[in-house]
């Protein structure tokens, strides 16, 4: 009679170690939340740290020097802004950053034209343009 429970006397005792040992019951308790807005301070700086990034582009940097200013100059203009200024600012710096020159691509096609013709190569295949 016993060997008919062995084998599933093992699944059934670690089953119920499992249920009565190791529960433990449901701790709750109130957490600090975060404020929904954060304060002004911290959005100035997150903006100004788009700015600075946009002026640090070559785009832009050829853009100010085109209208004499320096981007050290620029940088002291952008400290006496209000924080609306600032605001347009980083919207706009954000397009400038999002763009990108597209050099990246010329040079991946680039890669892929070559490695294309290199298999071909070494296939012994040719390629006629007509």
């Amino acid at each position: 009679m016993l060997s008919k429970w062995r084998t599933p006397l093992p699944a059934v005792a670690f089953a119920c170690y499992l249920t009565v040992f190791l529960t433990s019951p449901a701790l709750a308790g109130m957490m600090g939340g975060l404020a929904s807005t954060p304060g002004p301070g911290t959005i100035r700086g997150g903006e100004l740290d788009r700015v600075q990034r946009a002026l640090e582009t070559e785009v832009v940097r050829s853009a100010l020097e085109a209208h004499g200013l320096t981007t050290q100059e620029a940088l002291e203009r952008l400290q006496a802004m209000s924080d609306e200024q600032i605001h347009l600012m980083a919207r706009a710096s954000d397009r400038v950053l999002a763009g990108g020159d597209g050099g990246g691509v010329v040079v991946a096609v680039l890669v892929i034209i070559l490695l294309v013709l290199l298999i071909l190569y070494l296939q012994d295949k040719k390629v006629v343009i007509r």
